[in-house]
């Protein structure tokens, strides 16, 4: 099976249900993808192709005493409840951190080599893209549950940091394709309730994924104190989110008679953000988008008087307070982007993100 957890596509279900691979020295069966990776330490991991090699009786064996659940119960026992555990559609990079964690490292059996990301408190350098210029620069982190925060600084030597963001509003998501390196992590925080995203990466590929585990711990213990009476299993799918979508639409303004422009769009929980790149600091403009319940709604197409929009597949958003106009490349992003919509819009709101709503109606 996959090392991965329970969101997986269709591919990834019928490679896990029947996984051609096994690794005959764990003895787990493991699905195409993660057996590259098991075979990049022999030393651990041996593996054999299920149907194409030639098996002796003592592996046979060994695997038949053995299995996934067998692994899974030693290899995870001690497995902190905030340790991203990633699934088939996650990048390369959590995928193979994942599996030297369990199985080289062993960090699941022995909880003192969790201490990197379950410490409360590191401190490091890392390659951060300058907002302006877009160079890497080395800059010093600092994270500190006590203090309720991961701040950077400028220079080394700073005593004031460049940003504090508080990690009550953190999040941590890996982009390597947007960022352009397979190690690459946007942070995004609540500045003066608009979102401010950075961009930063480490060479080394335990060290920047130590770095995630450890955002998602201080979360959890913020959200352990916030909400007392809340299980593990409720608290976990809080602690750092992927965006729902990402991708190019036109948009026009509020008067809709301005031509449309083309602009990054991000789909994060109830945000849907647009920037002139996706690598921009700040974005240009959110756009609340609540439940159906409140009046909310998505519909195909545009207006009949719309016009300015270069690309043809129309998508109207219509809220309590106005209509946004959206236009699509093709007719799939156009499907992909309403089928976001109206997950997002069919969803209740929780009473937290009425304050949310209730901020963006006021935004000047």
């Amino acid at each position: 099976m996959g090392e991965g957890g329970d969101e997986l596509s269709r591919t990834a279900v019928k490679e896990s249900r029947y996984p051609d691979w096994a690794s005959h020295s764990l003895g787990i069966f493991i699905c195409l993808n993660c057996s590259g990776i098991h075979r990049n330490i022999p030393q651990v991991s041996k593996v054999k192709s299920v149907r194409l090699d030639d098996w002796d009786d003592a592996q046979v064996e060994f695997m038949a005493s053995n299995g996934n659940n067998v692994a899974k119960a030693k290899y995870e026992s001690k497995m902190p409840p905030f340790y991203y555990k990633p699934t088939f559609l996650d990048c390369q990079l959590l995928r193979e951190q994942w599996i030297r964690a369990k199985y080289e490292r062993k960090e699941f059996i022995h909880s003192e080599k969790q201490e990197p990301y379950s410490a409360g408190y590191r401190e490091g350098f890392l390659w951060k893209r300058g907002r302006d210029n877009g160079q890497f620069l080395s800059r010093k982190f600092v994270l500190s549950e006590r203090e309720g925060a991961l701040k950077y600084f400028n220079r080394n030597d700073a005593k004031e940091p460049k940003a504090i963001m508080k990690i009550e509003h953190l999040n941590a998501t890996f982009q390597p394709a947007k960022i352009g390196n397979p190690h690459g992590l946007q942070i995004t925080y609540l500045k003066d309730n608009s979102t401010r995203n950075i961009f930063v990466y480490h060479e080394d590929g335990k060290e920047i994924v130590d770095w995630f585990n450890a955002i998602r711990a201080a979360r959890f213990h913020y959200l352990q104190v916030a909400f007392p009476g809340a299980s593990d299993a409720d608290l976990v799918p809080k602690l750092s989110r992927n965006y729902l979508k990402e991708g190019y639409m036109e948009k026009t303004g509020p008067k809709q008679t301005e031509g449309f422009k083309k602009r990054w769009f991000t789909m994060d929980d109830r945000r849907l953000m647009y920037f002139k790149d996706p690598l921009d600091a700040f974005a240009r403009g959110e756009v609340f988008i609540g439940s159906k319940e409140n009046s909310y709604k998505v519909l195909e197409g545009l207006p009949p008087s719309t016009q300015g929009n270069h690309w043809q597949h129309g998508i109207t958003i219509v809220t309590p307070d106005r209509k946004f106009l959206f236009a699509c490349e093709t007719e799939d992003d156009q499907l992909e982007w309403i089928t976001t919509f109206q997950k997002v819009i069919s969803r209740p709101m929780l009473p937290q993100e009425y304050a949310v709503e209730a901020h963006f109606k006021h935004k000047p």
